[in-house]
């Protein structure tokens, strides 16, 4: 029964993203405009040798990038489902609220993987995924960065109503939370204020387990500031608040409160 609407939204959503060929082009070009022009800028003032090269501790941090901003524009298809009308049809379906929301986060999450996937091939083209990658911890890290960055877009596109309002308000988390990460640098060398911002910054914790999975070996410089186990409870736990909390903003949003007062008016 509930098998086959997921199914819907899910072909939907992925069709849509296989269409969008220049979208999935720009997932890979912004990554790696990260990995080769500041990492090699970085590499150049650092003088870093190759055991300890700024580049290779990017990889997790560009990775982790592909999926956040993946995610997020994943995530957009919703609010565009509010104003076009979709998400009208969707609600007035005999489907629960919290299935939606489920269906259109997982969407956003395979859609994200798909991302980073293509990434990480064209890095271990390029010889970036050789020192010491762990496949177990690095599924781990990209199944669960995935499934906050969706529950963390779903959340943005539940508060807003707008097309133009989602593109302001993704840019107003997508920045901080991609900057205060440790994407960039190890969250234990950031000033006080820095680090406490990194401490409760949910998508950290998915950087951290991405290093794990792809820093194995790395020096200690360039090592994960967190266990494994820490960072799968952050993540998993934020998932779960994100999503409850998104659906719970879903079953009062006024995306179907118009036609519904319309109909109620009409009947009257």
């Amino acid at each position: 029964m509930i098998v086959r609407p997921l199914h819907a939204v899910l072909e939907r959503e992925l069709i849509k993203l296989f269409r969008q060929r220049t979208r999935l082009l720009s997932a890979m070009v912004r990554p790696l405009i990260w990995l080769f022009v500041i990492g090699a800028g970085f590499d150049a003032m650092l003088g870093r040798s190759e055991a300890q090269s700024y580049q290779y501790f990017l990889v997790p941090g560009v990775t982790g990038m592909a999926i956040l901003f993946g995610a997020m524009l994943a995530a957009l298809a919703t609010v565009y489902d509010k104003e076009s009308g979709v998400m009208r049809m969707l609600i007035i379906a005999p489907l629960r609220h919290a299935w939606i929301v489920a269906a259109k986060a997982i969407s956003a999450a395979i859609a994200a993987l798909i991302q980073a996937l293509l990434l990480l091939a064209l890095l271990g083209l390029l010889g970036y995924l050789s020192r010491g990658v762990d496949p177990a911890m690095l599924a781990a890290g990209l199944l669960a960065t995935a499934a906050a960055c969706a529950a963390l877009g779903m959340l943005v596109a539940a508060f807003t109503r707008t097309l133009d309002n989602y593109a302001v308000i993704m840019n107003l988390v997508i920045f901080p939370v991609f900057f205060l990460s440790g994407a960039l640098y190890p969250v234990s060398t950031l000033p006080e204020p820095l680090r406490i911002a990194a401490l409760v910054n949910p998508y950290t914790y998915g950087v951290d387990l991405l290093k794990h999975g792809m820093l194995a070996n790395a020096g200690s410089t360039l090592a994960p500031d967190f266990s494994p186990g820490v960072d799968l409870a952050v993540l998993g736990a934020f998932t779960l608040a994100a999503l409850a909390l998104a659906c719970w903003r879903f079953s009062r949003d006024s995306a179907y409160e118009p036609l519904i007062h319309a109909l109620a008016r009409k009947r009257s």
